[in-house]
């Protein structure tokens, strides 16, 4: 197994009552803390408005924060689950990752998808057109970008974007090329694009789900001729991890209540209901349970979310 985490940026709500000047330490805090723990991979979500709920409270753009952390780590890889390809033109794209790849020595991964949220879309003045033609978008982002890194000049003529000689120096440091996670289980669509350009792919909130579109994936794999295995099969999950119990629920205490005056009491409730149904959450011994029968299906990398990781990065080290 291998192992990412989340960097709390203020999307999740995960920045409140910190004031503005310490949100970076705060942010550089919690990267520092993943990298010394031993964690191959730090995180960030590329959006621009708060959920569960849109707020006012800050949400950290994700491009930005690859720059700085670029610089101020020094072993973690650094990626984002996932960047919203309608955000950025793809050769624009391709651009900033490969400055960073230079910047960080090597260290970036590019998770990419076709965007969902439409409230910041629509807020953001960008088009939200229906599911077909953003996947359609990703397909053709996700080219470019691998032609941008491997290519001297690249041409296309596609029918979302067209370019005419686009240069990107300098090319990434790794080789062949910065490696590429396709984000998400839609599988007419994005399950397809996976199997054609993913070097890693990311779904499932379940079991049963990840075991579904797995096969699903290998279905699209074995219609391109690829091989399957090739692709290295991650899942998210939000982690609450305590020394004992009564540690634990004394955390989803402290939760329940961070989150209660945005969304309610009952709400707050079912939101806390949910992660304990369905994500990480117990003791190590607990956890290292749950995560057994999701190995078992070939689940190989997992990205955590540590729940309140901004205040407390004692469950990063504990997991560690």
């Amino acid at each position: 197994m291998r192992y990412g985490a989340f960097i709390p940026q203020g999307w999740r709500l995960d920045l409140i009552g910190i004031e503005r000047e310490k949100h970076w330490d705060t942010m550089l805090g919690v990267a520092r803390a993943v990298e010394s723990a031993g964690f191959e991979s730090a995180w960030v979500y590329d959006h621009f408005h708060t959920v569960p709920v849109p707020s006012q409270e800050v949400t950290y753009e994700a491009w930005s924060l690859m720059s700085a952390l670029a610089v101020t780590t020094e072993t973690v890889r650094l990626g984002q689950m996932c960047t919203a390809n309608s955000y950025r033109s793809p050769a624009y794209l391709a651009k900033v990752a490969a400055g960073i790849d230079v910047m960080s020595g090597g260290r970036l991964e590019m998770g990419i998808g076709a965007g969902w949220y439409e409230h910041e879309y629509l807020g953001y003045g960008y088009e939200f057109p229906k599911p077909s033609i953003r996947i359609g978008q990703l397909r053709e982002g996700v080219e470019i970008l691998r032609r941008m890194w491997t290519e001297d000049e690249v041409s296309f003529d596609g029918e979302y974007y067209e370019l005419d000689g686009a240069i990107c120096r300098p090319r990434p440091l790794q080789e062949p090329h910065i490696p590429i996670w396709v984000a998400g289980g839609g599988e007419k669509l994005t399950l397809r694009v996976a199997a054609r350009f993913a070097d890693y792919t990311n779904f499932g909130v379940t079991l049963e789900e990840f075991v579904h579109k797995s096969e699903v994936l290998a279905e699209h794999c074995r219609a391109v001729g690829r091989d399957a295995d090739s692709i290295i099969r991650s899942t998210n999950s939000d982690i609450v991890i305590g020394t004992s119990e009564a540690d634990v629920a004394e955390r989803l205490d402290r939760l329940r209540a961070h989150y209660e005056p945005y969304l309610g009491a009952e709400r707050a409730n079912r939101y806390v209901g949910r992660l304990v149904e369905s994500h990480l959450v117990g003791t190590p011994e607990q956890i290292v349970e749950q995560l057994r029968p999701w190995v078992a299906a070939g689940m190989t990398y997992l990205i955590g979310y540590f729940q309140g990781a901004a205040y407390d990065t004692s469950g990063i080290e504990l997991f560690a």
